[in-house]
């Protein structure tokens, strides 16, 4: 509970010397151990009266005895209950020389006028003045001591109320705040407040200055006892230098969020109340519209101006003025009108305001407020563009604006004018990065029928990072397999993007020669040593990647990554898990072998591939929300494009997302069995046999159109690969919108397409291969090679 109020002293009685106890006085040996003290000495260290005998003074004292006999002040001596006291020490010889000594303590008043302070005559001194308004409150911020100016500013109308509190609720700050909680701030942890404005009204404004008022040693829960207050009325000229040094002070708040409508709400934020009553910003319909204004003047009619921020110190605009969002009357067009608007700032009484609208009462009611004093205009203007134009008026402070104010508003005009053109840069940089992502993007709904239903969502960064190189990509391979891609290049903006596209292209050339995996990003990895080699900044070329190769048939999931995330796989029973891949270096980090993870999936199996955005600054933390959440947010008829809005809505920052995020969702499929047939044949007597298999299982699928073309490719490729690698050939045929026809065989020798002289015997196999087949092509596996083709189902005319 706070402590009451001390008591009133009486009249003609002196507080300093009541608060003063009686001296204190302890005999001592020569060893500087008690032997006799007064009653004084026991009250004072408060201890029982057998409590000294026999204790050493220095440990009573918390420090040495005095030397000689010349008194020694402000000594502090410790009590029992861990508290402690200022005194005056003296120690007197007692007896023959060399024998003991008499120590004298006198305490120096506690608390000559509540306040906590040993020196009675400052504090009586602050008190009684009556010059600077010194209140002192106790922790309930209850008056327990008011100087004669403080009492003198209650009854000129700062306090109204009959306990004297309510001036802590009606002083506040020009944000609103009351000055009760400086004073509770002070009162709780002794936080100091120093000369903060504060506003009784229009014409009053004070400087406000708090500090606690404690006895650390004195007071066991370290709490300040009170609260010391200081209150000085500010002059106008006070007011002034105060409302400018505000100003100056906030200026750099002015323009952070690169944001042209929000840099003017900043800008009237530091106007009002520090400079003005009241201030708008007005700009035209190019900059709303994001366009660069045209150089030079464009003309009272083509500026078209529209009103995007205003403020008033009372918080609500006057009604006749122009709104926010409303068209800002045109002004007649007069060279000095054209001289304001690409000149500096102005100020200006409603005289001349009056005479620069040529009197019209309309435009008058529309631009001066009721009651102007004085008013400022200042153009936004910077690099030969005007950006539009900012008003501020006084309307109840009666000085006029002077030299000061119109420099500070020249200044504060010239640092917005500057965030809006850096706005515009980067509004223009952000455009070209995110028009040429997208572009280089895929649709972000890719449908590959036999293999997965794909889809894929890209969001840039929040901020001055803008877009970065974020990717994915799916697309078709040989034999019905899909390609599944997702890559994060080092850094952000147009350099980035850059770099994302030359290696998404990469990918695509290297996926196309059928390259493992693994293979693809050893390749993809020189390439990046390569780009890095030719910049300028190598260290700032890099990438990680991951790339996955799914093949229906087999429902074979072949992984490789390149210090990118581990892909997040649901499987349709509701389980998931993050694949166990052990990832190499990021591309362009070195030389090194990556390994491929295979798995089989089950059909309408879920695979969740993403960049470093989707799980922010600590992955380690964020993953295992993210595995929670995927079963709920993924039911096995639920559309793609839904699930990647949620996922991507819920990840750290979405709001302001500090990095951009691409994400790529699969869900896989499977051809059926009877939609296949593998066969094996050691012999090229087996061709003719093959060429038979082939023929039946067409006419089983109702294809006999398509007999002549595949058993003649069929007959090519059995032949080949028995005839020149000495090993069984593996014929597999797979029907699905296109026949493929594959044979494999152990050799790695690469086939290659020419064209036969007449007077050649062989060499037209792969020739007649290509004529027939709508694609042709060879992949290479950890053993031996596949020659696939593929026929179209339909004849092509």
């Amino acid at each position: 509970m706070d402590s009451p109020a001390p008591p009133a002293p009486a009249p003609g009685q002196d507080p300093a010397r009541e608060s003063v106890p009686a001296s204190a006085a302890v005999l001592l040996d020569p060893a500087g151990t008690v032997t006799w003290w007064s009653q004084g000495a026991a009250d004072l260290f408060g201890v029982p009266a057998d409590g000294l005998r026999g204790r050493p003074a220095a440990e009573l004292l918390g420090g040495p005895l005095p030397t000689g006999t010349a008194p020694v002040e402000g000594a502090r001596l410790r009590r029992a209950d861990g508290g402690s006291r200022t005194v005056d020490l003296r120690l007197l010889p007692a007896g023959p020389p060399g024998g003991g000594a008499l120590l004298t303590i006198t305490p120096q008043p506690a608390d000559p006028a509540g306040l906590g302070l040993p020196d009675a005559s400052l504090a009586r001194a602050v008190l009684q003045q009556d010059r600077i308004a010194t209140a002192y409150l106790d922790r309930g911020l209850r008056p327990v001591r008011l100087s004669a100016a403080f009492d003198a500013l209650l009854v000129s109308g700062l306090g109204t109320g009959p306990d004297g509190q309510d001036w802590l609720e009606r002083l506040r700050t020009p944000e609103g705040v009351p000055a009760r909680a400086a004073c509770d701030r002070t009162a709780l942890d002794g936080t100091a407040v120093i000369g903060v404005e504060h506003r009784l009204d229009e014409q009053r404004v004070f400087s406000l200055t708090c500090f606690p008022a404690a006895d650390p040693d004195a007071d066991p829960d370290g709490r300040p006892r009170g609260v010391v207050v200081v209150l000085v009325e500010l002059p106008a000229a006070g007011r002034a230098r105060l409302g400018l040094a505000e100003a100056y002070r906030r200026a750099a708040e002015i323009g952070g969020s690169l944001d042209v409508v929000g840099g003017a709400r900043e800008l009237v934020d530091v106007l009002v109340p520090a400079l003005g009553d009241l201030a708008a910003v007005d700009f035209p319909d190019a900059v709303l519209q994001g366009r660069d204004p045209q150089l030079g003047y464009p003309g009272v009619q083509a500026s078209a101006p529209r009103r995007v921020a205003a403020k008033a110190t009372g918080g609500r605009w006057p009604a006749p003025l122009v709104q926010v969002g409303e068209p800002v009357p045109t002004v007649p067009d007069r060279p000095e009108i054209a001289a304001v608007a690409v000149g500096g700032a102005l100020a200006f009484d409603p005289d001349s305001a009056r005479y620069a609208l040529s009197g019209d009462p309309r435009l008058i009611a529309a631009h001066v407020p009721a009651g102007m004093r004085s008013a400022i205009g200042c153009p936004l203007y910077y690099r030969g563009r005007l950006f539009g134009y900012v008003m501020v008026w006084r309307t109840t402070t009666p000085e006029p604006f002077d030299d000061a104010d119109v420099k500070l508003v020249q200044d504060l005009c010239d640092r917005t004018a500057l965030a809006l053109d850096n706005a515009f840069r980067y509004t223009r940089e952000h455009a070209t990065a995110v028009v040429l992502q997208n572009s280089l993007l895929p649709p972000p709904t890719t449908d590959t029928t036999t293999a997965c239903e794909s889809t894929g969502a890209y969001r840039p960064a929040d901020g001055t990072l803008g877009v970065g190189g974020d990717w994915y990509d799916a697309f078709p391979l040989s034999s019905l397999r899909t390609a599944l891609v997702i890559g994060d290049v080092t850094g952000h903006g147009l350099q980035a993007t850059a770099t994302m596209a030359r290696l998404r292209t990469a990918v695509h050339t290297l996926a196309e020669l059928d390259l493992p995996p693994d293979d693809l990003l050893i390749r993809l990895n020189d390439l990046v040593q390569r780009m890095a080699a030719e910049s300028a900044e190598p260290d700032t070329v890099g990438a990680t990647c991951l790339f996955a190769v799914y093949d229906p048939v087999g429902r074979e999931l072949h992984t490789a990554s390149a210090g990118h995330p581990p892909p997040l796989l649901l499987t349709p029973d509701g389980t998931a898990r993050y694949l166990p891949l052990d990832p190499g270096p990021p591309l362009g980090a070195g030389d090194s072998a990556y390994e491929v993870h295979r798995t089989v999936l089950e059909p309408g199996s879920l695979l969740a591939l993403y960049t470093d955005g989707l799980t922010g600054h600590d992955p380690d933390a964020a993953m295992p929300g993210l595995l929670t959440r995927l079963p709920g947010l993924a039911p096995a008829d639920r559309p793609l494009q839904d699930v990647a809005a949620d996922l991507l809505a819920a990840r750290p920052g979405a709001d302001h997302p500090e990095d951009d995020t691409a994400l790529l969702l699969a869900r896989t499929r499977a051809v059926l069995p009877q939609s296949t047939l593998t066969r094996r044949y050691a012999d090229l007597a087996d061709v003719q046999r093959a060429r038979a298999d082939t023929g039946a299982q067409l006419a089983a699928w109702g294809l006999d159109h398509l007999a002549f073309a595949a058993e003649l490719i069929v007959s090519e490729l059995v032949t080949n690969a028995i005839r020149y690698t000495h090993g069984p050939a593996v014929l597999r045929l797979i029907r699905d919108r296109t026949l493929v026809c594959e044979v494999s065989d152990p050799s790695n020798t690469q086939p290659r397409l020419r064209r036969a002289l007449d007077s050649d015997e062989g060499g037209r196999g792969l020739f007649l291969i290509a004529q027939l087949a709508e694609r042709w092509g060879c992949r290479y596996a950890e053993r031996g090679k596949t020659i696939w083709t593929e026929l179209a189902l339909e004849p092509r005319f």
